[in-house]
């Protein structure tokens, strides 16, 4: 009989996932438990060291012996043969082509391996990342970026619905990164499923439907950045007159607050900001660590 696997919003499952490498004495992951929606874009926040990439490396089945349980689409982890390379694509952090092979000859290569995918008209690929002019030249004369972009490209290639990007803004220049990080809206919008890690507080405020805080192989928070800026920020707002006063008051009903209207009309106005937490500054607070080491 065909299996038949109960539908569930549910793209990634994960319960109590561990994993410790061979020749360390201690887990890099401790018990993790989360599940991405379909459709979802989901962040691993943290920094360097944290866990991010093993957890990505077993959830696309390079990093074997680990224990608890992974269910993608209804389906243990374990269950899958090789169909399951045709779902995903990866977008590792440090970009690995062939570096005699020109552009186009490492996508069609990669793109070989997928013989049962609809492949993206190759050109089209290079165009949305700006690199045709460099189709033909040998991958060993590309730039980092270039080689990030390379790497953009052939991981969505055979259109899967999930993909993974390991800190996929890495070693770009400021146009760029936030061209990738359009691309990949983009793919949400499509109705791709899309686990992103990342330590840039950017990268995850501006892609990510809900984060989770990741330090030393554990989970510390899971939520969306804005319900976290929220949660930890003041609902106040900070006005600064060009004579350098500064004063605070509370957000709400402030439209009403007389001392508001009367510190506005003393002197003319610098700045007017709310108090909103960055996640920067949220990760700080809750793990007693900073993102950036």
């Amino acid at each position: 009989m065909p299996e038949v696997r109960l539908t569930s919003n549910k793209m990634i499952k994960v319960e109590d996932l561990q994993f410790q490498y061979p020749n360390s004495d201690v887990k890099t992951l401790k018990g993790l438990s989360f599940s991405i929606e379909r459709g979802e874009v989901f962040g691993f926040l943290g920094p360097s060291g944290a866990g991010k990439s093993t957890a990505q490396k077993v959830l696309y089945k390079i990093l074997q012996g680990y224990t608890g349980r992974i269910e993608i689409e209804g389906k243990d982890l374990k269950d899958w043969g090789k169909d399951y390379f045709s779902k995903i694509g990866v977008g590792f952090e440090l970009p690995n082509h062939y570096l005699k092979l020109t552009g186009r000859e490492n996508l069609a290569l990669f793109g070989s391996f997928y013989p049962n995918s609809a492949i993206k008209d190759i050109r089209e690929l290079f165009e949305m990342v700006e690199l045709q002019d460099a189709m033909d030249k040998p991958v060993e004369a590309y730039s980092k970026g270039m080689k990030m972009r390379l790497n953009f490209i052939r991981a969505i290639q055979h259109n899967p619905d999930i993909l993974f990007f390991d800190e996929p803004t890495s070693g770009l220049d400021p146009v760029n990164a936030q061209k990738i990080r359009n691309h990949i809206l983009d793919l949400k919008a499509n109705g791709k499923t899309i686990f992103v890690t990342t330590h840039s507080m950017h990268t995850a405020d501006e892609l990510c439907d809900r984060v989770s805080f990741i330090v030393d192989g554990e989970l510390r928070a899971t939520d969306s950045p804005q319900t976290l800026k929220d949660q930890y920020g003041k609902e106040e707002v900070r006005v600064e007159l060009k004579s350098g006063e500064i004063k605070e008051f509370a957000l709400p009903s402030i439209g009403e607050n007389q001392a508001f209207i009367d510190f506005l009309k003393s002197g003319e106005v610098s700045h007017i900001h709310t108090l909103e937490a960055s996640l920067d500054e949220v990760f700080i607070q809750i793990t007693g660590q900073t993102l950036h080491v």
